[in-house]
């Protein structure tokens, strides 16, 4: 069997990986513990995201006439990619949250939403809130004036109750 046949079910099973995804952050992983190392694959998995080692030219293949192409500058050394189907900001949140605690983790790169961005821009990605917590942020925002003014004509209809 060639070589090519041989690697033909990675590149398919990258592609199938990436298609359809919000967002891949390439990360090295070089230096971080066993322990680590699983600790880290639990969060992203409880948040819905898929971590995976693969080799650089595998991903370069997989993303060819992708917008996730634009990742083939990073892909050097040991990567490992994070994809998101769901959530654009949760994978470069997750990561960045894990690398204070072992620093030897270290993002290099990542696409979200069809756009590339370097390592510092995706710190400032991984500041952004959850969908849900953005959300939650909004619906408060609204929800404040009308129980504020609900609270005053509760005030007034018992004022004028109180002086019949």
């Amino acid at each position: 069997m060639a070589k090519v046949e041989l690697k033909q079910p990675v590149v398919s099973e990258i592609k199938e990986l990436l298609e359809g995804a919000e967002t891949a952050v390439v990360v090295d992983y070089r230096g971080i513990t066993v322990a680590q190392d699983t600790e880290l694959r639990k969060k992203l998995r409880e948040a819905g995201i898929s971590y995976k080692v693969y080799k650089n030219t595998m991903i370069r293949f997989a993303a060819k006439g992708t917008d996730f192409e634009a990742l083939g500058p990073v892909l050097e050394g040991p990567t490992a990619i994070a994809v998101s189907k769901t959530d654009a900001t949760a994978p470069a949140r997750i990561l960045a949250e894990f690398a204070k605690k072992a620093p030897a983790l270290e993002i290099k790169g990542g696409v979200v939403e069809g756009v590339f961005y370097d390592a510092k821009a995706m710190e400032k990605i991984s500041s952004i809130p959850s969908r849900e917590i953005l959300l939650g942020k909004l619906l408060g925002s609204i929800q404040s004036p009308i129980t504020n003014f609900a609270r005053v004509l509760k005030q007034i209809a018992d004022g004028q109750g109180a002086e019949a």
